[in-house]
């Protein structure tokens, strides 16, 4: 399974569950001549609220043996000290263990 197939499932099975999440787009994006910035470099791919509590929701999403970027874990850090739900997920039963913290 692919990290673009893999997070389509992710999406689907915590859009079911106790959170609405979104995919998120980083980087640039060229239109034209112009230059658009989406979401910063080491933004998680999906994102999103846990609707019991409110808590905003921040997914990464890796292969068996990706690594985090050094943008994503310093994400992961400012993450950690903010209290927000966050976590690295390699499988749909990752993303819903993470949700349930």
């Amino acid at each position: 399974m692919t990290e673009t197939e893999l997070q389509k499932k992710i999406i689907e099975n915590l859009n079911n569950s106790d959170c609405k999440v979104w995919r998120a787009n980083a980087g640039k994006l060229r239109v034209g001549r112009r230059t658009v910035q989406l979401l910063p470099k080491g933004f998680p791919d999906v994102f999103g609220v846990r609707l019991s509590d409110g808590k905003f929701v921040a997914i990464e999403i890796k292969k068996p043996f990706g690594k985090l970027s050094d943008e994503q874990i310093e994400f992961a850090k400012w993450a950690q000290e903010n209290k927000i739900v966050y976590g690295v997920a390699r499988s749909v039963d990752d993303a819903l263990k993470i949700i349930e913290e």
